[in-house]
């Protein structure tokens, strides 16, 4: 089944809130959120990609289970390491979509683009769910900032 033209361009939209964690992974934790509205991922949007059999949609939401200690994403490239609070059996909210098999074959690197907005939500997010959280950034001048 094709996708529709709009449907291609919400697809696209997504990239930008994917974190790779040995698969892609959208970081999608509140429909409702502005991070997400102001670019066009409403509920309504999520629930036309599942149809077409992108994604998964689930309110209650999805977690990745069974971390040690520590674990590290990858946003556009850039590394984040978590540390959880115990020492194993970590879990991490995934947010309320997952994607598909046939959704992640059509995920490309190449269309992901940073949207600082959105990073520094699921930052702030991590940290206030007690997780300690480090990643190395560059900054407006190309030089390195750690974030903490």
């Amino acid at each position: 089944m094709e996708l529709s033209e709009e449907n291609k361009k919400l697809f696209a939209v997504l990239h930008q809130f994917i974190w790779i964690q040995g698969e892609p992974l959208p970081l999608i934790f509140d429909v409702n959120a502005k991070v997400y509205a102001d670019q066009g991922i409403t509920e309504y949007a999520l629930k036309q990609l599942e149809a077409d059999g992108l994604l998964n949609f689930e309110p209650d939401g999805y977690v990745k289970k069974k971390f040690g200690k520590h674990t590290r994403l990858f946003y556009c490239g850039s590394p984040t390491k978590i540390g959880f609070p115990n020492g194993m059996n970590n879990q991490l909210d995934l947010g309320c979509v997952i994607l598909t098999e046939k959704g992640k074959m059509l995920v490309s690197v190449q269309d992901m683009s940073r949207n600082q907005v959105f990073y520094e939500y699921v930052i702030r997010r991590w940290y206030e769910s007690g997780y300690l959280v480090s990643s190395i950034q560059v900054d407006q001048k190309n030089t390195w900032t750690g974030v903490e």
